[in-house]
């Protein structure tokens, strides 16, 4: 386990700190490597499937990734990712590494692999493993405006058309991440540090979301219901976690969304800031169906799952009890990232 964690953190670490687009192929390739045997190591026929699934998208977003980058350098002459890129070439990488990271149109591998997974490698695969091909992003920015945009329009509307019929939570989780990466597409070619900025808010908020359901061992909103007799302080807690993936004002999910409207606004692009604003509307209805089905199940309102056992807990609570707390608190922090 710690030599497959530690490669998955090298292959991360390589592709940032690599200038040469050999070498972040390379560590893309051993980050795919390293998470594979920790998503199967259950035996069970779902986790194998969405193994399979996910090491197919993965090589075929790496066999691109190493086309373009081989393109490039054949047409410039020249291997550097600072150096400015080959029209054709770039949005080929785009398109790669949209579907490395599962942003629409080329999401469809995403939910269905993150619902055959555990929750603990599910997290890793919705926060860890998205942070590589991000910054590849980031650095080939500003490539083709309309496909930057196009890509980020589809995917903060299937993140909130996705997620509105679902009843597993790990595949609203998926959908939720779909949208947030939407987000951070859009403003990405106007400013990468507000980019950054929304991802490293993004990820303590899934990661108390994920740990919230890791918990309650609950994997559909129906035994998500029955978790106030399991756990009613997370509880109380849980609609504010998720009420910030939604971005509501007074959390901390808020400033991010705040801040990409007013770039987008800034830089004259009305349209599709009121679009991507009406589709964090899709987000939050769903986000609400999940905190209505936790708070307004509790006794004397019946509810069809079994009333769990509430037992001491082992696991160590200080993680979530942190994320929790900056995925709520971190809104005043707001003039300090401007």
């Amino acid at each position: 386990l710690s030599i497959l964690l530690l490669s998955l953190g090298l292959g991360t670490t390589l592709t940032f700190a690599s200038s040469h687009w050999l070498l972040a192929w390379m560590g893309l390739e051993i980050s795919t490597l390293a998470i594979i045997p920790l998503m199967s190591q259950h035996h069970h026929p779902r986790a194998v499937e969405a193994t399979t699934k996910y090491f197919i998208t993965q090589a075929a977003a790496a066999a691109l990734i190493l086309f373009a980058s081989t393109t490039n350098a054949w047409i410039t002459g020249q291997w550097d990712i600072n150096f400015d890129l080959h029209f054709f070439p770039a949005s080929m990488l785009t398109m790669a590494l949209a579907l490395k990271m599962g942003l629409a149109p080329v999401h469809f591998w995403l939910p269905e692999v993150l619902q055959g997974l555990n929750l603990t490698t599910g997290l890793i695969l919705s926060t860890w493993q998205k942070l590589a091909p991000f910054i590849l992003m980031c650095q080939i920015m500003p490539v083709n405006s309309s496909l930057i945009t196009f890509l980020g329009v589809t995917s903060t509307l299937v993140g909130g058309w996705g997620g509105l019929n679902q009843t597993q939570l790990r595949k609203i989780l998926a959908y939720s991440s779909i949208a947030h990466l939407g987000w951070m597409i859009l403003v990405m070619q106007f400013n990468q540090q507000l980019a950054l900025l929304a991802l490293i808010i993004y990820i303590p908020m899934t990661f108390s979301t994920f740990m919230i359901f890791k918990t309650n061992s609950s994997t559909t909103v129906n035994t998500l219901a029955a978790s106030w007799a399991k756990t009613p302080a997370l509880t109380a807690i849980t609609p504010m976690i998720l009420l910030s993936l939604g971005g509501l004002p007074p959390l901390s999910g808020f400033m991010p969304k705040w801040m990409i409207l007013q770039e987008l606004t800034k830089q004259d692009i009305p349209l599709t800031a009121s679009i991507a604003a009406l589709s964090a509307l899709l987000s939050l209805y769903f986000y609400l169906r999940v905190s209505y089905a936790m708070t307004l199940t509790i006794s004397p309102n019946n509810l069809n799952a079994t009333t769990p056992w509430r037992l001491q807990t082992t696991a160590s609570t200080l993680p979530l009890a942190i994320s929790a707390t900056i995925s709520a608190m971190l809104l005043p922090l707001a003039p300090a990232t401007l």
